[in-house]
């Protein structure tokens, strides 16, 4: 026993000194911070710890709040609720310009009247620095990146990509802590955009500064970051290392953004053994316990596809064929109407039977975020419910008083859109799409301010505007 406690107790050292580490080598912290525009939460208890020299990337879709998060550091914006600290000092209510950070946006907002020379020395300047200072200044930051000699050139003659390292060179020059970079590549085109991912990793390497960098293009995240953050209606889902984002999503809103995913449901039927698509299967996963629903993620280059043969585990027939530069994306339908995309460099035409095989450590089980629609509601009487803003026929509830708050329970298979929104009792759009195999999953936002989802066969576009109803035998009510 004494032994154990001896190596308990440096252990519990270890964890302690670990933390107290990983703190004190923090620059950025975010600590519960909110937004709110009126009554709308923009940001919602966003917790985030930066380490210096860190290339990190916030990474969402439109609207999910990763340019507010950026403002709220920049100091462009200021946190409704929580704190923000860079370099250990509390900042949240500091203005931009007594931060030590420098943004780049993405239009540059390069002044037009000025040239390279003094774009770059335009911050300088305001601090009254002694003109051959700012001169040895901009000349190294020039060289930095890769613009020596267009010092006397005007901004407007120069190309997106040398307008873009103009406008980091303006940034790095004042010599901040901490580089914020919002989607500054969206304007380039394709190759430019390839170009200067390598040159900014570049740039940040012999920098050795921290960089914070915002940006939908998933593939630019992957690329760049040491640490990737993903963000989904004003939350972090996950925050990790590239490979660690990729190959082990946290939850299938983080599975289908990063690159191209199967997502299906499957059942854990125990460990090292899951159930989808119509089948049982080997994998690595433990812990969810016995016969419980999970999501199955298989990425599409670790399916293989073959001719025909018992090595097979699952079989079935090519629906379509498109080569994609460095590999074919195939659709691969199976007989019991599981759809799977596959991606190999060997080709497979359009109605080609063919084997699948999946390796046991390719196969990423997550524990599901729901089983059912679950809401706060109040019986009005035996056989009406109110809840979503809206007062619902239900079964008979028998031992339950009008006027008692319940749990209401409907299952995604049992929501029904309607094209016209005046056939619904209640009306939403249409936010996200995920599709599982054989059907669709939809998260619809309610005009009553609530997401409901929905399991359909029906093909909806992200924004369509719709009506729901919901059949009384199919409204479940739990007694809260």
């Amino acid at each position: 026993m004494p032994l154990f406690r001896e190596a308990y107790g440096l252990l519990f050292n270890l964890i302690v000194w670990g933390y107290i580490m990983q703190k004190s080598d923090c620059i950025i912290s975010v600590e519960h911070v909110y937004k709110y525009y009126g009554e709308k939460a923009v940001l919602n208890d966003v917790n985030l710890f930066v380490r210096k020299g860190e290339f990190v990337t916030i990474l969402g879709p439109s609207g999910c709040g990763k340019t507010t998060l950026l403002r709220l550091i920049a100091g462009f914006q200021t946190a409704s609720e929580g704190e923000i600290s860079i370099a250990g000092m509390e900042i949240t209510q500091t203005p931009p310009h007594k931060r030590p950070v420098n943004t780049v946006f993405q239009k540059y907002a390069l002044f037009p009247h000025l040239n390279v020379f003094n774009n770059i020395a335009f911050g300088l300047k305001l601090k009254k620095m002694p003109s051959a200072t700012i001169e040895k200044k901009v000349k190294q930051a020039l060289k930095m990146v890769g613009m020596t000699d267009y010092e006397d050139r005007d901004v407007d003659s120069l190309s997106g990509g040398q307008q873009q390292r103009v406008a980091i060179a303006r940034a790095i020059v004042n010599e901040p802590e901490v580089l914020l970079l919002d989607e500054p590549l969206a304007a380039l085109d394709l190759k430019m955009r390839k170009d200067m991912q390598m040159e900014l990793k570049e740039m940040h390497k012999s920098l050795g500064i921290t960089f914070v960098y915002v940006t939908h293009d998933q593939e630019e995240a992957l690329t760049l970051s040491d640490t990737i953050v993903v963000m989904s209606e004003g939350k972090i889902q996950q925050i990790g290392t590239p490979m660690d984002i990729y190959n082990e999503p946290i939850n299938s809103f983080v599975a289908d953004f990063i690159g191209e995913s199967n997502i299906l449901n499957g059942v854990m039927i125990k460990d090292k053994r899951v159930s989808f698509a119509g089948h049982e299967f080997e994998c690595v996963d433990e812990g969810f316990g016995e016969n419980a629903p999970v999501d199955v993620v298989i990425r599409p280059e670790d399916i293989y596809i073959f001719e025909p043969s018992e090595a097979a585990m699952l079989t079935g027939t090519v629906t379509s064929s498109i080569f994609k530069g460095v590999h074919f994306e195939m659709m691969v339908q199976t007989p019991n109407g599981y759809e799977f995309m596959v991606q190999d460099y060997h080709c497979f035409e359009a109605g080609a039977e063919v084997g699948l095989l999946v390796k046991p450590f390719d196969i990423h089980v997550m524990k599901k975020e729901r089983t059912c629609n679950t809401f706060d509601g109040k019986l009005v009487d035996s056989t009406h419910v109110e809840f979503l803003g809206c007062v619902f026929e239900c079964k008979e509830v028998t031992g339950i008083e009008p006027e008692t708050p319940v749990k209401v329970e409907i299952d995604f298979q049992d929501v029904i859109l309607e094209d016209n929104e005046e056939d619904g009792k209640l009306t939403g759009a249409v936010k996200f799409i995920l599709y599982k195999g054989n059907h669709y999953h939809l998260t619809v936002f309610t005009d009553w301010d609530e997401d409901i989802f929905v399991d359909t066969n029906d093909v909806w576009d992200d924004g369509d505007r719709v009506g729901i109803t919901i059949a009384p035998e199919n409204i479940r009510i739990v007694h809260s």
